[in-house]
C-alpha cells in the first residue's frame, strides 16, 4: 500500500483558483441543505408527519457520509478535475430526481443520492491544502471552508424564499441549472491535479483503516467533529418546526432567513484558518467547543425570542466552523501523500455525527418539542468538550 509519486509538478495555488474552489464549494454543498426549510411543505405535499419529513434531511447527511467514504479517496488515485466533472453529472441527475419525486420515498432516495454526490467540496479542501505553501495552509483551508459554510447557510435563505413563493420542487430545478453552469466554469478554469497513489482501489480503501488505526490525532479530531456537527444538524433541521408554531407562526422564508445570521459568522472562517496557523490548537478547540455549548444554553432559555435565537445561531456557527477548520488544518499536516484519505476518515465521521444529531433531534421534537431538541444539543456539546479535555493532552498543536 505504499503510494508512488508522479513526476508531474502540480500548479501553484493562484488567487483565481482559490476563489473558484471557494465559490464552487458553497454552491455544491448548498444542494445538501436546501431541503431543511422546506420540510413542512414537503410533509404537507405528501401528507406525512414532520419526523418522516425530517428523514429527508437525515438521509442527505447519511448520503454525504457514503460519498465521502467511497468517492473522496479517489482524489488520491484519479485525476482530480476529471473526477469532479463526472461527479457533477451525477449531482444534476440526483437534483432532477428530487424535483420530480412522486412520493416521499422517492424524495428520500433522491436526498440520499444528492448527499452522496455533493462531496466535491471535500475534494477542493485538500486540494487547496496541497497546493498552498505550508505556512499558508490554514489560511487556504479557511478560505475554501468560508465558501462552504456560507453555502450551507445561504442555501436555507434561498430555499426558504423559493419554497414560499414557487414551491419546494422549484428549488431543486433551480439547483440543477446552477450545477450545469458551474460544470462549465470548472471545465474551463480549474487546473488538473495528478494522483499520487498508484495502488488498487481495494488497497486505497484498506489504507483508510490503517490511517484511522495509526493516527491518534485523526481519531480525536474525527470524534470532536462528529459530536459538534451533531449539534449543528439537530438545530437546523428542527428550527423550521419551532418557527411555524407560536409565538412566531412563520413560514419557510423566515426559517431560511436565519441562514443570513450565521453567514456573517461563516465569513470569519478564513480568520479562523489564520488563527489555526498561529495559535495552540488545544486552546482554540476549548474556546470553540464552549461556544457550541453556550449556544444551546441560549436556545434553552430564549427559544421564544428572535433575539435569543439570533445570538444562539451566531455562537453555534462560529463555534462549529472554528473547531472544524482547526481539526482539518491539523489532520492535513499529518501525511501530505494521503490528504484526501485523511479528509475522508474525518469527514465521514463528521457527517455521520451530523446525521445522528439530525435524526435524534427530529425524534426529540416529536416527543418533547423544543426542550427535547435543546437536551440533545446539550448532551452532544458536553460530550465534545469532555472528549477534547480528556484526550487532547497538553502538547499544543498535536491535538
Amino acid at each position: 500500500m505504499t503510494p508512488n509519486h508522479t513526476s508531474t509538478t502540480d500548479p501553484q495555488l493562484t488567487r483565481s483558483t482559490l476563489w473558484l474552489m471557494t465559490i464552487a464549494s458553497g454552491m455544491v454543498v448548498a444542494n445538501n441543505y436546501y431541503n431543511q426549510p422546506l420540510l413542512v411543505k414537503i410533509a404537507d405535499t405528501f401528507q406525512v408527519s414532520e419526523s418522516s419529513a425530517g428523514m429527508v434531511a437525515m438521509l442527505a447527511q447519511v448520503g454525504y457520509a457514503i460519498g465521502l467514504l467511497f468517492i473522496i479517496p479517489l482524489g488520491d488515485m484519479l485525476r482530480r478535475k476529471r473526477l469532479i466533472l463526472l461527479d457533477f453529472v451525477l449531482i444534476i441527475l440526483s437534483l432532477l430526481l428530487a424535483a420530480f419525486s412522486p412520493n416521499i420515498y422517492t424524495l428520500m432516495a433522491a436526498s440520499l443520492l444528492i448527499g452522496a454526490t455533493c462531496v466535491v467540496p471535500q475534494l477542493f479542501v485538500p486540494m487547496a491544502a496541497h497546493l498552498a505553501r505550508p505556512e499558508e495552509r490554514g489560511k487556504a483551508v479557511g478560505t475554501v471552508m468560508s465558501g462552504l459554510l456560507v453555502g450551507i447557510l445561504f442555501s436555507r435563505t434561498l430555499s426558504g424564499f423559493v419554497g414560499e413563493h414557487l414551491g419546494w420542487r422549484a428549488m431543486f430545478l433551480i439547483a440543477a441549472g446552477l450545477m450545469l453552469l458551474l460544470w462549465v466554469a470548472i471545465y474551463f478554469l480549474l487546473p488538473e491535479i495528478h494522483p499520487q497513489f498508484k495502488g488498487s482501489y481495494k488497497s486505497l480503501m484498506q489504507s483508510l483503516v490503517h490511517l484511522f488505526r495509526t493516527e491518534p490525532v485523526l481519531r480525536l479530531a474525527s470524534v470532536r467533529g462528529a459530536l459538534s456537527f451533531a449539534c449543528f444538524g439537530g438545530f437546523w433541521t428542527t428550527l423550521v418546526f419551532l418557527l411555524e408554531g407560536p409565538p412566531f407562526f412563520a413560514g419557510s422564508d423566515v426559517a431560511g432567513a436565519f441562514g443570513l445570521v450565521g453567514a456573517g459568522g461563516a465569513i470569519m472562517a478564513s480568520v479562523m484558518g489564520r488563527l489555526s496557523d498561529r495559535f495552540d490548537t488545544r486552546n482554540i478547540q476549548i474556546a470553540t467547543l464552549a461556544m457550541i455549548l453556550v449556544s444551546y444554553i441560549v436556545f434553552g432559555f430564549f427559544s421564544y425570542s428572535i433575539v435569543g435565537l439570533v445570538v444562539g445561531v451566531m455562537l453555534l456557527d462560529l463555534g462549529l466552523q472554528g473547531s472544524h477548520i482547526s481539526n482539518q488544518t491539523l489532520i492535513f499536516s499529518l501525511n501530505p501523500e494521503a490528504r484526501n484519505r485523511l479528509n475522508t476518515v474525518y469527514m465521514f465521521t463528521y457527517f455521520m455525527g451530523g446525521a445522528t444529531g439530525t435524526i435524534l433531534a427530529s425524534q426529540a421534537w416529536q416527543l418533547w418539542q423544543w426542550d427535547g431538541v435543546v437536551l440533545v444539543g446539550l448532551v452532544f456539546s458536553v460530550l465534545a468538550l469532555a472528549v477534547h479535555l480528556l484526550f487532547s493532552g497538553k502538547r499544543g498543536r498535536a491535538v
